[in-house]
């Protein structure tokens, strides 16, 4: 949503400080590329999927027969579906691989924003409340679809909004997309993410998400022109989840039960000749590839996340796709293919020279720190200066600065022009693919490992272990409850009460719990007691936010936004004892907007489920 309101601000407006509420229907505003699907039925494909494997096939071979099997029958089952583009369908991993679902969907690509609050009150707490309970935001926001002929969408079945909202105790369920967990890997592959994956993931979210918050602070403008509050913003949330996964991989619970539940499995597979002709030695092989990945993790530990928009310069990026394309040119490679490495330069966004220059440094940081200062590319790049005098020479002189001069630079011949990034990409892309490549085979073998270990456990246990999540739809069931935490007790619900008394203990000067003026305004006119939060024990993950909380009537309850920082370990193994899922309450929901934004035709239509057009056709409605 955060996302969606930049998108359609005009010049001059504010909307992600201020908040947005149109007051009419003609008045929402359309969200390019923003699009919803509905989930229409699901398919067992795994046995065409995974026909193209034959033995003999190599680690990289398997992987991308499979891959494009996949996606060339969810291209297929698309046609089928019908000639109308509103209907797609994506063949959905589960298990490791081992087994394929093709998901069939409903597209509507006419989606409109409707309201969405203020970053204070909608971010309420920012990062210091990130992932914690309790919690008092009102994180929620409303769009609208749109069907055929611009019309707003309306539909037979729906779930209808709770004014009683949830108790404790309650029964509740969360629908949802889920993006990705890792409870189907094994020990070694848990130890390995701890010990290097996630700490090298670590130092580069903190280092880019430094350099961000300097220029924010420095440059507010300039900061919303590119857009980057909303970069930072997930940053730290990321840096957060990775601390609090971590921290549950060091912990004394997450690894020993799983190393228990793997003693386990390897006596299934002792017990049954079956298995273990099959998997005999499928644990020690993942475990091989685990060790052979921690030889060169210095290597790769040097360009983690290197080809990523979000973590790299963009000037540096965009010298990539110029090192990439013109390498393909010299060499022969079909021109559409030539085309796509330009094409891809070009879609690289501009940055500030400050930002780019910053996330130069620190990259050359991580080259001099990861490879050693001895290392020949190192010193190729280096020459004896530090890391920051060499990216403020770069940005400095380079026309790869903004993405005019880049295509300039392509036309003319990147590599062979005396541009100051040239140097620098000549040095490190070498090395880039090179190591890319390594891993590329390690990761070919560990995906097909995978797999097998996906068929043993399905095996073994069938559907009594689910897949892990895959952005694919799914429900989680769980129970409206409070939890022990720091020494006392977590209520299941917080209220305004709660969000004024946060505000007034740290917020009457600028602070993260420093409340809008209009709500500052409209304390005397809330019922203050309204529940504004609540947690329950459903297992959710990133992806899940924005996902209904419903009853067992199949109302809405809440709006599912976070889980608390107990519940992120639940990555690698769901526990409830103080793991919880976090939602706005619905009665706060709709407190907060006829009290505070007095948007009447947005309560009417939930309460009643009509479209209301107008705010006058509200106020007459009710009588006003």
């Amino acid at each position: 949503a955060r996302q969606s309101v930049t998108a359609v601000s005009k010049e001059g407006e504010e909307l992600l400080d201020n908040g947005f509420t149109a007051r009419s229907v003609d008045a929402e505003r359309r969200v390019e590329d923003l699009f919803v699907d509905q989930l229409i039925s699901i398919s067992d494909v795994t046995d065409e999927v995974t026909s193209v494997v034959t033995s003999g096939m190599s680690d990289e071979a398997s992987v991308e027969a499979r891959s494009g099997k996949a996606s060339a029958v969810a291209r297929r089952l698309t046609r089928e579906a019908s000639d109308d583009s509103t209907f797609v369908v994506e063949v959905v991993a589960l298990y490791n691989g081992s087994r394929y679902s093709a998901y069939k969907f409903r597209r509507y690509t006419d989606v409109r924003l409707v309201m969405a609050p203020e970053l204070e009150i909608g971010f309420f707490g920012g990062d210091h409340d990130n992932f914690t309970y309790p919690r008092y935001n009102l994180d929620a926001a409303f769009f609208r679809v749109y069907g055929d002929g611009g019309s707003p969408l309306a539909t037979k079945d729906y779930f209808a909004w709770s004014a009683d909202g949830a108790r404790e105790g309650d029964a509740v369920f969360v629908v949802g997309s889920p993006g990705s967990t890792s409870r189907l890997s094994t020990v070694a592959q848990l130890v390995f993410e701890r010990d290097v994956a996630l700490p090298q993931q670590l130092r580069v979210l903190e280092s880019r998400a430094a350099v961000l918050k300097e220029f924010i602070e420095a440059y507010p403008d300039e900061a919303e022109e590119y857009d980057l509050r909303n970069a930072w913003f997930s940053l730290e949330n990321s840096i957060k989840a990775n601390k609090g996964q971590l921290e549950g991989l060091n912990g004394p619970v997450v690894l020993p039960r799983k190393a228990a539940g793997e003693a386990g499995l390897r006596d299934s597979i002792a017990a049954r000749s079956r298995l273990e002709l099959r998997y005999g030695s499928l644990l020690e092989d993942i475990e091989r590839i685990q060790r052979a990945k921690r030889a060169v993790a210095d290597q790769s530990g040097a360009f983690t996340m290197f080809s990523s928009e979000t973590m790299t310069s963009h000037l540096l990026l965009r010298a990539l796709y110029g090192y990439v394309h013109d390498l393909l040119k010299q060499r022969g490679a079909p021109e559409d293919r030539v085309n796509e490495m330009r094409e891809g330069g070009l879609a690289v966004s501009d940055w500030p020279p400050d930002v780019d220059r910053g996330f130069i440094a620190a990259r050359l940081e991580e080259l001099r720190d990861y490879l050693g200062p001895q290392h020949p590319t190192v010193r190729s790049l280096l020459k004896g200066d530090t890391p920051d005098s060499v990216a403020a020479r770069v940005v400095r002189s380079s026309a790869l600065s903004d993405s005019a001069g880049f295509a300039a630079l392509l036309d003319e011949g990147y590599l062979s022009s005396s541009d100051s990034s040239v140097e620098v990409i000549k040095s490190i892309g070498s090395l880039f693919f090179s190591i890319g490549q390594q891993l590329s085979s390690f990761e070919s073998r560990e995906e097909n490992l995978n797999a097998k270990y996906g068929r043993l456990l399905y095996d073994v246990f069938g559907t009594a272990v689910a897949p892990d999540a895959s952005f694919s739809l799914r429900i989680s069931d769980g129970v409206v409850a409070p939890y022990s935490y720091n020494g006392t007790e977590a209520p299941a619900f917080t209220s305004f009460y709660g969000l004024y008394d946060r505000h007034h203990s740290f917020g009457t000067i600028a602070s993260d719990w420093s409340l809008p003026e209009r709500w500052v305004d409209g304390s005397e006119t809330l019922d203050l007691s309204t529940p504004l939060n609540l947690v329950s024990t459903n297992d959710i993950t990133g992806g899940n936010s924005g996902s209904p909380l419903l009853n067992t009537n199949l109302e809405i309850v809440g709006l599912v936004f976070d889980s608390n920082i107990e519940a992120l370990p639940n990555e690698y193994l769901y526990r409830n004892d103080q793991g919880r899922t976090i939602s706005v309450d619905s009665r706060g929901i709709i407190e907060a907007l006829d009290h505070v934004y007095d948007s009447d035709r947005i309560v009417l239509e939930l309460r009643s489920g009509r479209l209301i057009e107008t705010e006058e056709e509200a106020d007459e409605q009710q009588g006003m």
